[in-house]
């Protein structure tokens, strides 16, 4: 390693820390590969790491023993580089914050005579356009609200259709589609649905004053609905008495650490208010790193596609890498954005609220993941893992295959990320492979969780080890296998003797061990999942089969179809050429003009 670090390229790079496993520690960009590489080392009276070093990097310097580069051609591209690996290796010595989430905005295209306010997370093409947001939760209820409160057109379809509908008969619209209001009156209408999206405090009293409306006539379910979206519209925004005079537009950032978490606020300030705010929580903080945190957070926050982009963002402290970052971000969306952080003035004060913010939401946290310590104390994992993702595959005699991921997140089962897979190979360690390989495609968009369980022993344990090292991913894997007792899988909590495999050895813990139970929860869930996705797959296959016995076309040629195509669907994909290859013209007449 040291006769690599000597010889580096003096240009803008991205280097890569291994340890003897070939496990990646630790992932950094530089605009001098040669000069920022050789800062870490002392190399008289003899080669060893830099005690000027934080403790993180140290420690991360006496395990690593190889290291790789690749050359890039600007600072600016190193950046970008280096944040993709971060989060689709996951290095160990690298904070990853997991807050990657697009936020939705609300906009309005105003070239229309009769214009609507709609919902999207993406820059939306056309010279009327404006944005407002974004709005990370209730961003749904305010679009509701607006059109609750204002006559305005509630459908696209409504002006197509050319005649009133039951929406002007409920005096929700004023039935531009059939000319009763003229664009003038309509555009007054418009202008004050604008102001209440940013100035909400009369759209929460009319709200207020329809649910209890709705309410005296016993219909509570409509009541009910509306005090849910004035509860997310209030939720949307901190109270604050900060005074700007200008109209300014802020993003503000406010990263703090923890004993055990790490919390994320951002506040988004339009005409000088502030609209909405976020916030999210990290963990790992033992290596947490304030140049790396806003860095990461900043890029993934920004993404291309982000409309209503504010021309200065507040950071609630200075990082190293805050100039770069900018220029980053002035390249990406072709203007030109400022990186600050104020000391004094409104702006400090914004700052303040946000760090305030912070505190009050890691005061309000308590340590929720006993259980997780203990797994990772159990088998000594490498983190703890706050974030698991279960696999599990389900078929019938190598019909209807397929496989499911299911993920536990910070005490919870986060059933939006949950995936299904439509697997294609025929055996139980192929399909095993096929969804790992699938997920691991994936990290660079939703990155590695801290553990993955697996159901099945051993052979399942090996492969997954064997394709997280070819994709250089740092990742804990432990694979449980159902003890059968009288030829059968008793998946009841606490019934059964599971085995668990680890990289340390096989476990086999007692049947009212809580550890075990945890473990058996995450793949009863799996399993759940996958099964449910199984049964309807294998309902509509048989409807299928069914349907093409009816026609004519007996089990045995349908098995030779699915045999050789896989699905239905890639049958119904092929052409009529293909199909007669497995069959005859007769048949393949008949499955090309098959219609279910």
């Amino acid at each position: 390693m040291q006769a690599v670090i000597q010889n580096l390229p003096s240009c803008a790079g991205v280097y890569q820390y291994f340890d003897s496993n070939g496990k990646l520690l630790y992932v950094g960009k530089a605009k001098n590969l040669k000069n920022r590489v050789k800062s870490y080392w002392r190399f008289n009276p003899e080669f060893k790491p830099n005690e000027t070093q934080s403790s993180r990097i140290i420690k991360m310097l006496y395990e690593a023993i190889s290291l790789e580069y690749i050359v890039v051609e600007t600072e600016e591209d190193a950046l970008i580089l280096e944040n993709s690996l971060i989060k689709q290796l996951k290095p160990k010595y690298n904070i990853l914050l997991r807050d990657d989430k697009t936020y939705p905005y609300i906009y309005i295209d105003e070239s229309a005579a009769y214009p609507r306010f709609e919902i999207t997370r993406k820059v939306i093409k056309g010279k009327h356009i404006t944005y407002y947001g974004p709005f990370p939760t209730g961003g749904k209820a305010l679009l509701d609200a607006l059109y609750e409160v204002y006559p305005l057109v509630q459908k696209k379809s409504c002006l197509r259709e050319g005649k009133a509908c039951l929406f002007y008969q409920i005096k929700k619209c004023l039935a531009p589609c059939e000319s009763k209001v003229t664009p003038e009156a309509y555009e007054e209408i418009v202008i004050q649905a604008k102001t209440s999206i940013v100035k909400r405090k009369n759209l929460i009293s009319t709200l207020e004053e329809r649910m209890t409306d709705l309410a005296m006539q016993e219909r509570y379910e409509e009541a009910a609905s509306i005090r849910d979206n004035i509860g997310a519209i209030s939720s949307l925004t901190i109270s604050s008495n900060i005074d700007l005079a200008n109209a300014l537009n802020l993003d503000i950032f406010a990263i703090q650490n923890g004993d055990e978490k790490g919390v994320i606020v951002k506040l988004f300030m339009r005409d000088g208010k502030i609209i909405s705010s976020a916030y999210s929580y990290f963990r790992h903080t033992h290596i947490f790193d304030e140049n790396e945190a806003y860095k990461q957070a900043l890029l993934e926050f920004y993404t291309i596609d982000s409309p209503n982009i504010s021309k200065q963002i507040l950071t609630a402290h200075t990082f190293e890498d805050s100039k770069q970052v900018a220029t980053t971000l002035s390249d990406r969306f072709g203007r030109k954005i400022e990186i600050l952080t104020p000391q004094r003035g409104p702006k400090a004060k914004l700052i303040s609220l946000a760090m305030q913010n912070c505190e009050e939401l890691l005061r309000k946290t308590q340590n929720d993941t006993v259980m997780e310590q203990k797994i990772a104390d159990l088998f000594d994992l490498s983190v703890i893992p706050y974030r698991i993702e279960t696999f599990d595959n389900s078929h019938l005699m190598g019909a209807a295959t397929v496989g499911g991921m299911v993920v536990w997140d910070e005490n919870d089962w986060d059933k939006n990320t949950y995936r299904r897979y439509t697997l294609h190979e025929r055996d139980e360690y192929g399909q095993m492979k096929e969804m790992l390989s699938r997920r691991i495609e994936n990290f660079k968009e939703e990155p590695a969780p801290d553990l993955w369980i697996l159901d099945g022993g051993q052979a399942n344990l090996n492969l997954a080890k064997t394709l997280l090292k070819a994709a250089n991913v740092n990742l804990d894997v432990i694979a449980i296998a159902k003890e059968k007792l009288d030829a059968k899988a008793y998946r009841a909590k606490g019934a059964a003797k599971d085995m668990i495999y680890t990289s340390h050895g096989l476990f086999e813990l007692k049947s009212n061990d809580k550890r075990l139970h945890w473990i058996q929860r995450q793949r009863d869930e799996a399993h759940r999942y996958a099964i449910a996705y199984h049964q309807n797959k294998k309902r509509k296959e048989d409807t299928q089969i069914s349907l093409l016995n009816k026609k004519g076309i007996g089990k045995a040629t349908v098995k030779k179809l699915i045999d050789y195509f896989g699905t239905f669907e890639a049958i119904e994909n092929a052409s009529q050429e293909e199909i007669e290859k497995v069959t005859n013209k007769k048949i393949s007449n008949i499955i090309k003009n098959y219609n279910p």
